[in-house]
């Protein structure tokens, strides 16, 4: 076998064992945090709970122990104003929704910005944890282990939708929005703007589709689940937990037991 200069077949067997040895460990930390992701969805309370905060134990020791820098996860300045044009399609796509929601009657917002602030800060929040996940996390393991970058952002963006079943709503717009913000971080390798435009598209379904339809935005266990509450009104201050649910947890803007995922 043909070697660099300078190399050694010693040398090339170490390497390749190496590298042998990243890919086991990524597949072992996709296919368990994964796994770990959909125990979470699918789990009814209070068990749930435990899955949680071990699906976060997960993810945590998982990305320390094979860290490879915050520029590759995307967090860092440059490439930010690359991917802005995410951000304005978004908004644009929004406020579209926004006046044809309000022509069907269908529109329903916070009041006041204190309101807005509590139904949405939180999960403006979750937005940014979601495509950490979904880019920092699944997306640059699964460049490592499969042979092209299209077939790593075409898994990525099904297995992120496929955690949404069976909300009709959620995981056909969470496919396409999977595979635009990857092929988007793959240009700019920035997750900031993704995250925001993240946040405009869930913001912007949770306050246009009645909460009949994507049950409060909920997915697995708890859109078979959901119980509308007594005394149904269209604000959506209350509405629990995040719209791409990664990790299913108790909404950071929940109020009352009453409208707890299972």
């Amino acid at each position: 076998m043909q070697t660099s200069i300078g190399a050694s077949p010693e040398a090339d067997r170490v390497t390749a064992l190496g590298h042998g040895r990243r890919q086991t460990r990524d597949i072992v930390e996709l296919v368990v945090g994964y796994g770990l992701i959909v125990a979470v969805v699918w789990t009814p309370r209070p068990e749930q709970r435990w899955v949680y905060f071990g699906a976060i134990a997960w993810f945590l020791v998982s990305t320390v122990s094979s860290f490879p820098g915050w520029s590759a996860i995307g967090c860092r300045i440059t490439g930010f104003r690359r991917s802005l044009w995410v951000v304005a399609v978004a908004l644009a796509l929004a406020f579209t929704a926004i006046t044809l929601a309000s022509e069907l009657h269908t529109l329903h917002h916070p009041g006041s910005p204190v309101q807005w602030v509590r139904a949405f800060g939180g999960y403006t929040v979750w937005a940014f944890t979601q495509q950490l996940l979904l880019q920092g996390y699944f997306l640059v393991r699964f460049l490592r282990v499969l042979p092209n970058k299209a077939w790593a952002v075409i898994v990525a963006a099904t297995v992120f939708a496929l955690v949404h079943l069976p909300n009709p709503i959620l995981t056909p717009v969470t496919l396409l929005w999977g595979l635009v913000a990857c092929f988007a971080f793959l240009r700019s390798r920035n997750i900031y703007p993704l995250a925001i435009a993240h946040a405009i598209f869930g913001i912007c379904v949770t306050i246009t589709v009645p909460a009949t339809i994507h049950h409060n935005m909920r997915v697995g266990l708890g859109y078979l689940t959901y119980t509308p509450p007594p005394n149904v009104h269209l604000s959506q201050i209350d509405h629990s937990v995040s719209t791409d649910a990664w990790v299913i947890a108790e909404a950071p803007t929940r109020r009352s037991a009453r409208q707890a995922r299972p």
